[in-house]
């Protein structure tokens, strides 16, 4: 907040004449509002046996504090209304609004008329929600606000409406207050979007979060990843600008053709950049008048980096429009962290911890899943979806947190495998997944198209996929009956971050479902594969019985989700074809086990990708964890890297298996905010045996045989570049661990294996000096529609030399 000025006048046209708002005046305004407070309609204001003198008082103190303001409204000239604006989170609501940027508390008085005017409070009312919520214009500074909040006391009916009719959305009941002047009050919210389309606003926002304020900070974020991942990548070298001084981030420079970039940064190990997206400037020349200002802008960037990215001109477009929707969706999640739909960190946690049976369990775990903001934390264009229109988006994203049922087909059991694990059944897979009522339902539906159901297998849909996939791409095999729609289950699924994975929020401890949802995402068509499908099971069933059988992975508390069945639709003409084509990846599925049903009491899950979360308030989320389980923080690092680490370390050199182990693939069980065993998901399609070892007939298919070198990377570029290295920057940037405490911790848990497996004889170095530098965003800008060919990932990988290893045996090496 900023103390108001005589300059400040905010003026605004309404339906009976034009209203001003401007600072207050004490000495020049207390007799008048003294008057108003003293009026019987003012008595919920609790003030109305105050002094002219205790006005002025009062006023003054308004407008002296640093957290809130007075101002005087006036109508067509004439004063008619008081409006106090102030900081909820150091005024009035402390500790009992968890308050956000962007948040600004209202209280409203209007003048008793002396003789009544019909509108005036609705034309009140809409100028200070418009001086409240507008950025700044022509006709005056406005506060900037991206959500209002008020406390009316609950017995103010008349308030109430007021603010319904404005668009307040009641939060709850709070107690405020002490002795004569407590109140139970209805804490009320009212975002920009609330207000447009309410009754007094102008109308609904077709679009409410591509807004300038919400873009620009989008920009700005990406902007920051881009150049810190890029320069990460060593597609072009940042120059100090400005030495920094101690403990203070540098200032580095840019030069490109004919526009400069200038920002902050600090520099951590693995050639870490962490940059402060405020601090990003971009300048170009003007002549003789020097350098000018330009805006911050992504997508800008990218067409200015274009000669060092050299992304092929036919697919530039196409990675430009994968930018821009992820550009639209970091507006869209600001907007819901700044008007409270998607909780901050702190309301995430204490979801968790009052959490008290498995539904709340489970509602606190996808709470945490759709609250993830940032996608993956290497790619810059990772929210591409193309293809999804922003009512898809706003029904399927997962940050939406939105619940689906899935559509059923019945596909004919010619064209279609079902595979199963081990220890299950066709009758009991479909006994467990569709209820008797549905079972009936759909075996009659078939019949009443004429055909036996005896023929087919049920084969779950996204119903994206059934719209624009099925009905659309597949309108032959639905024709002639090979395909035959059934319509919705009765289970609701919520989408997880991998947007094809499916969590099922009617019964929790039933399977996940992830589906071939055949959108084009982050470099690839994310389909699923029939042909992979087929022998998922048997490959999880494998990886399971390794993972049961081994005793200090089983000690270690570490898991698999098991993809227990799948199945695959292969009776389209896209599989006849003389080349493999995205097309074969659109009909499939597979379900996978839940955690939930593995939870001890008073245990709690969460994504690993949780770990690099900060919300809208920056607010990290391993910070908060970490500061407020009790445990030291080295401790608490430790104890994550036991449960992740560790078992990761040893499937590698004991076993030669590598997993794909990044966030979004980990789930993380917690006890007290502290991390006790990690469970691993997503087996079928991206563990690999990296060896020679022996494996059955059916599973043949994971080999994948690399040098000793190459081995080590399902650490050093999985783990430590994919994960560690931004969690290190994290604790570090936050004060909550130095980064040379954090690396030698990592190198600790490297060397306790080694120390508990004295007899294991292996070629890998984890403790290397250096490693090759595998890099993810050349792969994405070489070709966005497919980056990696998946039957021979590891010659499709794209390095940029080698970097320094922070476990190296002299020590991490380590920049300021």
């Amino acid at each position: 907040m900023t103390a108001p000025t005589t300059l400040q006048v905010f003026r605004t046209s309404t339906r009976l004449g034009d209203v001003t708002l401007e600072p207050v005046v004490p000495a020049r305004d207390a007799e008048l509002v003294q008057g108003w407070l003293a009026h019987p309609s003012a008595a919920y204001w609790q003030m109305s046996a105050l002094s002219v003198d205790e006005v002025r008082e009062y006023l003054a103190a308004v407008q002296g504090g640093p957290h809130e303001d007075a101002w005087l409204g006036r109508l067509d000239g004439e004063p008619v209304f008081l409006t106090e604006t102030y900081d909820p989170a150091h005024v009035l609501l402390t500790g009992v609004h968890d308050a956000l940027p962007g948040d600004l508390g209202m209280h409203l008085l209007v003048a008793p008329p002396e003789t009544p005017r019909h509108g005036l409070t609705d034309a009140v009312m809409t100028a200070v929600m418009r001086f409240c919520l507008s950025d700044g214009g022509p006709h005056g500074a406005g506060r900037g606000a991206t959500r209002v909040v008020v406390e009316p006391d609950v017995g103010n009916r008349k308030i109430a409406a007021k603010n319904a009719a404005a668009g307040f959305r009641v939060l709850r009941e709070v107690d405020l207050g002490r002795g004569a002047h407590a109140k139970r009050a209805a804490l009320s919210v009212a975002t920009r979007a609330d207000f447009a389309a309410s009754a007094l606003g102008e109308g609904p926002v077709l679009a409410s979060h591509l807004t300038p304020g919400h873009m620009e900070h989008a920009h700005r974020h990406l902007a920051a990843k881009a150049l810190a991942e890029l320069a990460h990548e060593r597609l072009f070298e940042p120059e100090l600008d400005a030495p920094a001084d101690p403990g203070a981030p540098a200032r580095y420079r840019l030069a490109l053709d004919g526009v400069t970039y200038r920002f902050t940064a600090r520099r951590h190990a693995l050639e870490h950049w962490v940059i402060d997206p405020a601090s990003v400037r971009r300048t170009g020349a003007a002549g003789l008048r020097g350098e000018v200002d330009l805006p911050v802008d992504a997508l800008e960037l990218i067409a200015e980096l274009q000669p060092l990215l050299q992304v092929p001109d036919a697919l530039l477009a196409t990675y430009l429009e994968e930018l821009s929707s992820t550009l639209a969706s970091a507006a869209a999640k600001r907007e819901r962290e700044l008007d409270g739909t998607t909780p901050s960190v702190r309301g995430l946690l204490d979801a968790m911890r009052t959490a008290s049976g498995t539904r709340d369990v489970a509602e606190a775990f996808q709470q945490v899943e759709a609250a993830m903001s940032e996608g993956h934390p290497s790619f810059v264009a990772n929210n591409g979806r193309i293809g999804f229109s922003l009512d898809d988006y706003r029904t399927y994203a997962p940050e939406r947190g939105q619940r689906v049922r899935m559509l059923w087909l019945a596909a004919r059991r010619e064209h279609t495998h079902l595979a199963l694990a081990a220890d299950r059944t066709e009758a009991g897979h479909y006994g467990a997944e569709l209820s008797d009522a549905e079972r009936t339902a759909f075996a009659e539906r078939v019949a009443a198209r004429g055909h036996d159901p005896a023929d087919y297998l049920y084969l779950p849909v996204h119903p994206w996929q059934w719209d624009h996939r099925v009905a659309i791409t597949f309108a032959a095999d639905v024709a002639r009956g090979d395909l035959v729609p059934l319509g919705p289950g009765s289970d609701e699924y919520q989408p997880q971050q991998s947007i094809r994975t499916m969590f099922n929020r009617t019964r929790p401890e039933r399977h996940y479902v992830k589906v071939a949802l055949a959108i084009q995402n982050m470099g690839f068509l994310r389909g699923l594969s029939p042909a992979y499908m087929r022998v998922t099971p048997a490959i999880n069933d494998w990886v399971a019985d390794l993972v049961a059988a081994d005793e200090t992975l089983r000690a270690n508390g570490f898991g698999v989700l098991r993809e227990v069945a799948s199945a695959g639709y292969t009776g389209d003409v896209y599989h006849r074809t003389p080349q493999p084509n995205p097309h074969r990846k659109m009909l499939a599925a597979l379900w996978r086990e839940s955690p939930v049903p593995r939870l001890a009491p008073g245990e709690r899950l969460v994504t690993m990708a949780s770990l690099l979360h900060r919300d809208a308030g920056g607010t990290a989320f391993a910070t908060t964890l970490a500061r407020e389980s009790g445990l030291p923080p080295e401790q608490w690092l430790q104890a994550y890297l036991d449960a992740y680490l560790y078992p990761l370390v040893h499937c590698l050199l004991a076993h030669e298996l590598a997993f794909m182990p990044h966030g979004e693939n980990l789930i993380l069980v917690l006890r007290d905010g502290v991390v006790v065993r990690a469970l691993m998901k997503d087996i079928g399609e991206e563990v690999a045996m990296l060896g020679h070892r022996p494996l059955p007939e059916r599973v043949e298919r994971i080999r994948a045989v690399v040098d000793d070198e190459e081995k080590a990377l399902a650490i050093f570029t999985d783990v430590f570049d994919g994960v560690l290295r931004h969690l290190a920057g994290i604790l570090a940037g936050d004060g909550v661990l130095g980064e040379d405490r954090f690396w030698a911790l990592v190198a600790a848990t490297i060397d306790r294996h080694a120390a508990e497996h004295p007899d294991l004889r292996t070629g890998i170095d984890l403790r290397a000096a250096r490693f090759a530098h595998s890099c993810l965003n050349r792969l994405q800008l070489r070709n966005t529609l497919q980056m990696v060919d998946l039957a021979n990932q590891s010659e499709s990988l794209i390095y940029a030399g080698t970097i320094d290893n922070p476990v190296r045996r002299t020590g991490a090496r380590l920049r300021a």
